[in-house]
């Protein structure tokens, strides 16, 4: 059984630093893309960043500069380093998982982050 669990949302005040995890059971979590979306009430699911099983990376240009996504094979687990945070980066968090970008992956059921004064 596939399992993705985000942890480390919460409150934040502007210009603070979270940092989110994704740990993950039941893939070959090395040879997976792991993804870090975002979402908003009335809006899509967007993608923030990703980083590849060779470790390349890739960042949303609302984030670049600010945010960091880096993975560790040996614990099964993604992470999401957020700093500078804005009152526009509040959002859920969703980590994701997939094989390759031509089959379905899988999600975490989310983590709030909220930034505010």
């Amino acid at each position: 059984q596939v399992q993705l669990v985000e942890s480390g949302g919460g409150l934040v005040q502007p210009g603070g630093s979270l940092r989110l995890s994704c740990a993950t059971s039941g893939i070959s979590f090395s040879s997976y893309i792991m993804d870090w979306y975002r979402q908003t009430p009335g809006k899509q699911r967007e993608l923030v960043a990703t980083i590849t099983s060779g470790g390349t990376v890739n960042y949303a240009d609302s984030v670049k500069g600010r945010f960091t996504i880096s993975r560790d094979n040996a614990k099964n687990a993604a992470y999401l380093q957020m700093n500078s945070l804005k009152p526009e980066d509040t959002a859920v968090y969703y980590c994701k998982a997939q094989r390759n970008r031509f089959v379905n992956g899988y999600w975490g059921q989310g983590t709030q982050v909220t930034v505010s004064s």
